[in-house]
């Protein structure tokens, strides 16, 4: 979380290169937040809401508030509202910490998300903020995607696991990443605590989903993948460029970007691109399209 909030971390190319979130997810966290009968579609709030990625989505709510600790994620939230003429009027963007939601009444929200940020949060403070801001029959959906598969290419799996997780400072960007948010993300959200059992006789109906398909088989009742995308390789590097351990990396070890063949990034896309060759016995490109997967995990719960 700390390198999104640095100056040097560029939002735009975050905003642009991040893989969206399929609407099948969102409709999967509405239907949970109707099924009591009694919820309310009056105001959602996007908590860690970056660049407003998931907080547009939010359409069948009159009034949506996307909240993060960055300045700079909100100021690309705000300005990429300004071209939006539908959306604008009806969505707000508060820097704020998800924990500590002051500028928000009591029992005011019908629907609470996280995308791609609950990994973050002090879930000591954060289930009690929740269980003060929610409405009765309101709804609380966390989501995260963890590392990306390429479903031609599922032999490729621990090459990826290596760049992402390893431990060799100088060829991978594991050592990197800030803790323990994303150990939290790497093992599916379990980390979060049950919110029954954190704020005793206020929420109901807490439960874990994992659209993680045939990618992480141990966890319990894996559905379908949700979340994928045909993009280019070319894409695919952009994606990976906007790794926050990967620009903590390139701080720690700016020699790397000198070396012939590139940095630690570059060199590790050109692998895979050249396992890939290898596989189909044809010459990849980078316009060429490449099916990206990224299993899923979700969290939710209701206040009782």
């Amino acid at each position: 979380m700390a390198a999104f909030g640095k100056a040097t971390f560029d939002t735009a190319i975050y905003a642009a290169s991040r893989p969206t979130y399929p609407r099948a997810l969102f409709e999967y966290v509405f239907r949970f937040h109707g099924s009591s009968g009694a919820a309310r579609w009056v105001t959602a709030v996007d908590l860690g809401c970056g660049t407003g990625q998931a907080t547009v989505e939010l359409t069948p709510f009159k009034r949506v508030i996307g909240v993060d600790p960055s300045a700079g994620m909100v100021e690309s939230a705000r300005n990429a509202l300004k071209s939006n003429d539908i959306q604008r009027g009806r969505i707000e963007y508060v820097q704020s910490p998800a924990e500590k939601l002051d500028f928000l009444e009591s029992e005011s929200v019908d629907l609470m998300i996280a995308a791609q940020a609950g990994h973050w949060f002090e879930w000591s403070n954060m289930w009690p903020e929740a269980a003060r801001v929610l409405r009765k029959d309101g709804t609380a959906a966390i989501w995260n995607y963890s590392e990306f598969r390429l479903p031609r290419y599922p032999t490729f799996a621990p090459q990826i696991t290596q760049f992402f997780q390893g431990t060799d400072p100088l060829n991978s960007v594991g050592p990197y990443w800030q803790q323990p948010g994303r150990s939290i993300l790497d093992n599916h959200l379990i980390a979060i605590p049950n919110a029954e059992e954190a704020v005793q006789g206020t929420f109901k109906g807490f439960s874990r989903h994992y659209f993680t398909g045939t990618h992480h088989p141990h966890l319990p009742s894996p559905q379908p993948i949700l979340m994928k995308k045909a993009m280019t390789w070319s894409n695919l590097y952009s994606y990976l460029r906007t790794c926050s351990a990967l620009h903590t990396f390139l701080e720690k070890n700016p020699q790397d970007s000198l070396r012939p063949e590139g940095d630690i990034c570059m060199r590790f896309w050109k692998s895979l691109m050249s396992n890939a060759e290898e596989q189909d016995g044809v010459k990849v490109k980078a316009e060429d399209n490449v099916e990206v997967e990224w299993p899923l995990a979700v969290v939710m719960v209701k206040k009782a």
